[in-house]
């Protein structure tokens, strides 16, 4: 069983950051970011294996970067835009080989609770 808790969301404006957290009880293979944006589906954002190899969406790309230190996964947002508003989860997974952005929820097994993100002028 893993353990995963997120937090850092927020309000901004657009062109504005934040950083998310996800303190996991222990790193897996593959973790990473996924969002609910309203009415549509739960995407992943941004993943990273534990080799260190990273994976973003395109929407994201240029403006978020994952990274991950001991236990805790980050998520930083940097030129924050209307259309990233969503609730934002951590996710985890160790079966499988594959670590990429485009994989569906299907996929994990372990998430956070979540953390909403909203960006308004």
């Amino acid at each position: 069983q893993v353990q995963l808790v997120d937090s850092g969301g927020g309000s901004v404006q657009p062109g504005g950051s934040l950083r998310l957290s996800c303190v996991a009880s222990s790193i897996r293979r593959c973790m990473g970011w996924f969002r609910e944006r309203p009415r549509k589906e739960r995407e992943s954002v941004a993943l990273i294996n534990s080799d260190g190899d990273i994976s973003y969406d395109d929407s994201v790309k240029g403006r978020f970067t994952i990274s991950k230190d001991k236990n805790t996964l980050y998520l930083q947002m940097n030129d924050l835009q209307a259309e990233d508003t969503a609730r934002y989860l951590c996710a985890a997974e160790d079966q499988g080989g594959y670590c990429y952005a485009g994989l569906p929820r299907q996929y994990f097994t372990y998430w956070g609770q979540g953390t909403q993100v909203s960006v308004s002028a």
